[in-house]
């Protein structure tokens, strides 16, 4: 398919569906084609084993593969009833990891259904079944977005000195580091993302402060440089303190993994490129 490069998150928003309450899915038939399928037959095999996989892993088949059957023409006047199903995001997600992995648009629509969209958040179901691989992305996609919007509040907010301002953040979630400490401390090459070098569970501390510094600023109408960076080094120092009161893991103390995000997104771009060949 000539198309699949110009693919983007567009494309699977384009065929979602919104039914009488509000839920979203995608029909089977309209899917197909984007996954590169010709043939029913074949992409039916995929559903099947994707219904497989959800029954293992003990959710209603029946919820998120309804069956239902719609008349479509096939020529001179004439229609005839087939079968096509109703897809959760769930099960669209279970579909694009039994398909043919050696599809561009596949690994597309792995990106699209697992990780990597934010238009909607992914149900903690969804989340559960993800990798820790599949969770870092996630996790590390919301924390950029994040991020960008905390830069903008915190400008608004009267901080000049970016590096500054969340370098105090680490210092309350670290009991004391520096972004830099931190990049020594996990063997990193010279500016090489702290971010992108962390597991899941570490990455999720760090969206929490993310998100709840942006939100102290603009509850408390933060105004200076210096009362910014006081905000952001109490929300970390806050969420420290609320780990060790649930017994939780410091994030100093979580395990660096063994590849970064970087390194796991070019293998991924060298396997889709072997495979398109």
């Amino acid at each position: 398919m000539n198309e699949v490069k110009k693919y983007n998150e567009k494309t699977f928003e384009d065929i979602k569906h919104i039914d009488a309450f509000g839920n979203e899915y995608w029909d089977a038939r309209e899917l197909m084609p984007l996954l590169e399928y010709s043939k029913w037959e074949n992409f039916h095999k995929v559903i099947k084993s994707a219904m497989v996989a959800c029954e293992t892993s003990n959710y209603s088949v029946c919820d998120h593969f309804p069956e239902f059957r719609k008349m479509v023409d096939i020529g001179s006047k004439t229609k005839r009833g087939t079968i096509d199903y109703h897809l959760s995001r769930y099960a669209c997600y279970l579909i694009v990891q039994n398909a043919n992995p050696k599809k561009e648009s596949v690994a597309l629509g792995q990106t699209y259904f697992a990780v990597q969209t934010r238009k909607q958040e992914i149900s903690e179901i969804e989340y559960g079944m993800l990798t820790e691989e599949e969770k870092r992305f996630y996790q590390r996609n919301l924390t950029k977005k994040g991020n960008y919007s905390l830069n903008r509040t915190a400008v608004k907010s009267g901080v000049k000195n970016l590096d500054k301002f969340h370098n105090a953040g680490y210092k309350g979630l670290y009991n004391g580091e520096t972004a830099n400490d931190i990049a020594k401390r996990k063997k990193l090459r010279y500016r090489e993302d702290i971010l992108d070098n962390m597991g899941s569970v570490e990455l999720a501390a760090n969206l929490f402060r993310i998100t709840q510094t942006e939100q102290k600023l603009i509850n408390d109408k933060v105004q200076t440089e210096k009362e910014a960076n006081k905000v952001h080094y109490t929300i970390g120092k806050n969420i420290r303190e609320v780990i060790a009161k649930n017994g939780g893991t410091m994030p100093e103390k979580l395990s660096t993994p063994k590849k970064s995000l970087k390194e796991l997104e070019r293998e991924k771009k060298e396997l889709n490129k072997i495979g398109t060949k």
